[in-house]
């Protein structure tokens, strides 16, 4: 059996002289009252015949219901998480407004156990975070992106 595969995009941008990372927050019941480890790079789950770049171009998009800003995107590898899921991610030098993200939904039973089905968004906030809180922020196994990308810039 092979392992899950996700693939997502760090968008970044240079804000008076420092870097800061554009993260979202996880949404749905289980993240609703984490702040520190509960954000993420925009990413998500595909198929072995999909190729991880398109796949994570169309992520971004459905994640955050916004267009990718145009750019050359910079491979930042692969880090497979404490579940199995090898995650693989691309930079991406950008601007955008957290504000006008529309996030795409999913549905859940919740409570559990109740035989009702609820939607939620799968990230309920935008931001854009210097890489200090960014560290705090970021769920631990997305860490090693920000250290890629700060090599990668540097």
């Amino acid at each position: 059996m092979t392992a899950r595969q996700s693939a997502g995009i760090l968008l970044y941008r240079k804000k008076n002289g420092e870097l800061e990372v554009l993260l979202g927050h996880m949404g749905g019941p289980f993240w609703a009252r984490k702040d520190a480890g509960g954000w993420s790079l925009p990413k998500g789950e595909y198929e072995p015949d999909e190729e991880p770049e398109a796949a994570a171009r169309r992520e971004f998009t459905e994640e955050l219901g916004l267009p990718l800003p145009a750019g050359p995107l910079a491979e930042l590898g692969s880090v497979r998480q404490s579940g199995g899921k090898v995650v693989t991610v691309w930079a991406l030098e950008g601007e955008l407004d957290p504000a006008l993200a529309v996030p795409g939904t999913f549905a859940m039973e919740w409570p559990k156990g109740s035989g009702r089905m609820q939607e939620f968004p799968e990230m309920d906030r935008f931001a854009w975070f210097t890489l200090a809180d960014a560290r705090e922020k970021l769920l631990k196994g997305q860490q090693p992106f920000l250290e890629r990308l700060v090599s990668l810039v540097s």
